[in-house]
Formats: structure tokens, C-alpha cells, sequence
């Protein structure tokens, strides 16, 4: 029964790690949301400044923004119209430069006069030819049903997300573009369209003509027109190629291997089980003869020393050489050592018992030669030194472009190359990192025994941010060799930083760790 229910366990596991679709992250659209900025063709009479028109845009890197070439065709034409950009979270809204334009396909890239910190949105670097898609952007039919003015345009507002299906590539106009089903309105030019994982697929441009029931599609520039125009200019934009994964995804697939390495297990223990249980009846079948056939010498001794001593005994008494005393003597010392002998044959024979405790002294032996020499922690770690970690990427999630391969020097005291201090809590070393200008903060963990680095990043709003510099502000993180007790001090301090992040971090990458060769050398 327990071996029909563990191959039910494994099929459920194995049919469970077959290819499905994806599930987004809410977390993901809102954090590229951040990074998507409204557009604004700015016109001026004397000191005051009116709005023209607008779109979108978003972020690729450092101040740059992408956009489409019609958005920002006005202020190209007349020099007297500014661009503005508003960004979707913060207090204020500063003046662009135009970089670049190309009217061919429908691209222009800006940048910020005054830095900004937005998050560069990471792009699609093998997009999918259908599923589900999203546009993000500023449509002025939605800005129009709130009620919203001209002026309320210069003001931080979140972007529209809508969602549709992606219906595959198609040339037009001269240039690739995408077709899709996410609606886009006026004010949506130039913004991004992007997976469930938030990465960019294109750049809305255009929507198709539609009369009466007729389907409604819309086009967006595809990776293939913008990567050119971007490294074109001096971008190099965040790519990431991998299957789009949520975390529960990836926590459902570790709860699959886990059960699977579970069953292992217990296979591996059944099996040496019933191999023990052979091994101990053939050894006590072995041993038995052994003691069987001990007892039967010790028995046929003391026999045969008993018959010796009877004709000492015998020959001394009756024989002829009972008028010689030192005969006499001689033969009733044979009967005596003969006598003495057949006792300790008798008594030192081994009993029924001995077998039970041979066969217990034998196999204690076994596994103890088994179980000798040292156990490698689980991925190969080796406590401090120096490590090289290796991105495991059936484990890992990102929308980024993480590094592959981290080199990383560890102390027994939690110290990370000679310079950067962990902090311990609960027997588990972690270091918090809260940059000053990134929304993004980073919870690194590392397991000395396992050879496992984890990093997970949270993407923040403002307000979330806001709140983790605040209690990164607090402390002082100690530095490399002031021992044990600041360690833990750090910890309980990163605790409350913790307690300021989202439930769920948006990226972990997991890290399998092992001596680096220089290091392997030395020892």
C-alpha cells in the first residue's frame, strides 16, 4: 500500500513540473509601472506653461526614456514646444531633451534634464508569439471620464494597465510591429506592452481601424526595431530571456522536488532496510553454524579429555604400574589436568546466545566503517573560504539580468569579501541592502553549511522605500571583524526592515556555492 501511494505522490509530482501557463505577479506589473512616465508636449505664453498634447514612455536606462517619434513630432517641428515628463510616483515633473528620433519606426528616445531614479524596465529578449500581454499608459479617454484638466497632466497619476492577448508579429508600415488585443487610446503612444513578468514586448504606436462589431487590434513596435535603436544611441537596456515564472510557480516545483527527494529517501531506507534484514539472517545463519559447530568441538574435547582421565584413572589404579609410585603419580596428574580441561571445555563452550550478540557486534562494525569519513554539506559547501556561486536558474526568478557566476569570500565570523558584515539571527546569516537611489532592496542570505546563496529584491513604491530607509537610518551596520555580538545585534536591527517589505520579494536567485579552484588548490 505504502509503495502504490508513493507512486500515486510522484506522478502527481511529475505531471505538476509539466510545462503550463504562467501565472503574473501583480507585483510585477506594478513594479514596471513605475518605471512608465506620461509624455508632455509643453507650450508656453510669457511665464506660464500649458500642455499640447501627451503619451507615454518608460524608462531603459539611467534618465532615458522610449517613446514613439509621433509623440514628440510637435516639439520636433517647433522648437518654441518643451517635452515634459511626469513620472507615475513622486512630486514632480522635469523637462527632457530629445536624444534621438526616427520616424522609419516610430521611435524616439528622450532624457531627463534632472535625475529622476526611475526603474528601467527590463526588456523581452525572446518574446512570445501569443498569450496574455498588457499596455501600460496614459489613455486621455480614461484622463477625460475623471474629469481630469489639461493642467492635472503636469500631476504624478498612476498609468492604465490593460490587458489582451498578443495575436503574433506583423510588418507594417515599413517596420516590425506586434499585434495585440490590450486596448490603447489616445495618450498610450509610446508606452510599453508587456508580459505577465512586466518585461517589454514592444512600444504601442497605432491602433487598426475599426467600424461597427468588427474586432479591434493594435499595434506595438516590436524588440526587434527597438534593441537596434537603443544600442544605436548608447543603451544597453536590461534583457532577460527566461520563462516567465511566478514565485508560486517556483515554490510549488520546490515542494515537488522536495516530495521527490522525500520518497527518494524512503526508498533509499526501505531498500537498505531490507538489505540489512538479509544481511543480519544470513549472518546469523552463518554465525549459527559457527556456534554449532564451536560447541560441538568443545563438547567432543571435553569428551575425549574425560575418556583420557578415566584411563589415567584406570591405569593407576589396575595396572602394573600401581607398585611404582611416580608412575602412579604421573598418570593421576594426567587424570587431574585432563579433568580440569573437560570442565573448561564444558563451561567455556558457546552458548545459543552468543549468536544474537555476534551478529549485533558485526553489524555495529559494518556501519561503522560506512559511516566513516566526512559528509560534504548538501551543494557542495565547505564553510569559509573562498567560493565561487553558480546561478541556479531551475530555482531562480528574475526580470532582470543577474550575474551567473559571484565570487565570494566567506569568515566564520559572517564576513563577506573582508568587507561587507551579515548579520546573524536565528542561526541564519542575512545582510540587508537599502539603496539611497534604487526603489529596489535586496535581502541576501547565506548558508555556510548548504554552499547556498539566496537573493531575493523587493521593487517599492515610494511610500514602501520611504519606509525602508527610515529603518536602515536607524543603525550602523558594524564592520567586518567587531564579532559575534554586533553580528546578532545587526541582525535583530535588519528585523525591522523586514517587517517595512511586501509579503513577497519580486526576483530570488539562488546560488549553489562551492570552493573556488584557487581555493581547492591551497588545501
Amino acid at each position: 500500500m505504502h509503495r502504490i501511494l508513493t507512486s500515486l505522490a510522484l506522478l502527481v509530482a511529475i505531471l505538476a513540473l509539466h510545462p503550463k501557463p504562467a501565472l503574473a505577479d501583480p507585483a510585477d506589473i506594478e513594479a514596471a509601472t513605475r518605471g512608465v512616465v506620461r509624455v508632455v508636449i509643453i507650450g508656453r505664453d510669457g511665464e506660464e506653461i500649458f500642455p499640447i498634447s501627451h503619451g507615454t514612455g518608460f524608462a531603459v536606462g539611467g534618465e532615458r526614456i522610449v517613446t514613439n517619434a509621433h509623440v514628440v513630432a510637435q516639439a520636433v517641428a517647433d522648437d518654441r514646444l518643451s517635452i515634459g515628463i511626469v513620472p507615475a510616483d513622486g512630486d514632480r515633473a522635469v523637462y527632457a531633451r530629445l536624444v534621438s528620433v526616427s520616424k522609419r519606426n516610430d521611435l524616439a528616445l528622450i532624457e531627463a534634464t534632472e535625475p529622476l531614479g526611475l526603474p528601467p524596465l527590463t526588456i523581452s529578449g525572446n518574446p512570445a508569439q501569443t498569450g496574455t500581454v498588457m499596455a501600460i499608459g496614459y489613455p486621455l479617454n480614461v484622463d477625460r471620464a475623471q474629469g481630469l484638466s489639461f493642467s492635472d497632466m503636469f500631476r504624478a497619476q498612476p498609468p492604465v494597465t490593460a490587458t489582451g492577448f498578443l495575436s503574433g508579429r506583423r510588418p507594417s508600415r515599413d517596420f516590425d510591429t506586434l499585434l495585440h488585443t490590450a486596448p490603447i487610446a489616445a495618450g498610450n503612444s509610446g508606452g510599453p506592452l508587456v508580459d505577465e513578468c512586466g518585461r517589454v514586448m514592444g512600444v504601442n504606436s497605432f491602433g487598426a481601424e475599426s467600424g461597427g462589431s468588427d474586432a479591434e487590434f493594435f499595434f506595438a513596435v516590436s524588440t526587434r526595431e527597438l534593441l537596434p535603436f537603443l544600442r544605436a544611441n548608447g543603451v544597453s537596456p536590461r534583457m532577460n530571456s527566461s520563462q516567465c515564472r511566478s514565485l508560486a510557480d517556483l515554490d510549488a516545483e520546490q515542494r515537488v522536488r522536495e516530495n521527490e527527494a522525500r520518497a527518494t529517501a524512503e526508498r533509499i531506507a526501505e531498500h537498505k532496510a531490507n538489505a540489512l534484514a538479509q544481511r543480519t539472517t544470513e549472518m546469523r545463519r552463518t554465525i549459527g553454524f559457527a556456534v554449532m559447530d564451536e560447541r560441538d568441538n568443545k563438547l567432543a574435547l571435553a569428551f575425549l579429555l574425560l575418556l583420557i582421565a578415566c584411563g589415567a584413572v584406570a591405569l593407576a589404579t589396575f595396572g602394573h604400574i600401581q607398585k611404582d609410585m611416580r608412575l602412579r603419580t604421573a598418570a593421576g596428574a594426567v587424570a587431574l589436568i585432563a579433568v580440569v580441561g573437560a570442565t573448561l571445555a564444558w563451561f567455556t563452550r558457546p552458548s545459543f546466545n552468543q549468536v544474537d550478540t555476534r551478529v549485533e557486534e558485526l553489524l555495529r562494525a559494518a556501519m561503522d566503517n560506512d559511516e566513516a569519513g566526512p559528509i560534504a554539506p548538501n551543494g557542495g559547501g565547505s564553510g569559509a573560504g573562498d567560493l565561487v556561486c553558480v546561478l541556479d536558474t531551475a530555482r531562480s526568478r528574475f526580470v532582470g539580468d543577474p550575474a551567473e557566476d559571484i565570487e565570494l569570500g566567506w569568515s566564520d565570523e559572517g564576513c563577506v569579501n573582508a568587507r561587507t558584515q551579515y548579520g546573524l539571527e536565528n542561526g541564519e546569516w542575512t545582510r540587508i541592502f537599502v539603496p539611497s537611489s534604487e526603489a529596489a532592496v535586496s535581502v541576501n542570505s547565506f548558508d555556510p553549511l548548504a554552499g547556498e546563496l539566496v537573493m531575493e529584491r523587493y521593487l517599492l513604491d515610494r511610500q514602501l522605500m520611504t519606509a525602508a530607509r527610515n529603518a536602515r537610518g536607524k543603525y550602523r551596520a558594524p564592520s567586518c571583524g567587531a564579532g559575534e555580538d554586533a553580528a546578532r545585534e545587526l541582525g535583530s536591527h535588519q528585523s525591522a526592515i523586514m517587517a517595512a517589505l511586501p509579503q513577497s520579494p519580486n526576483e530570488r536567485l539562488v546560488y549553489t556555492c562551492a570552493p573556488s579552484d584557487s581555493s581547492a588548490s591551497q588545501d
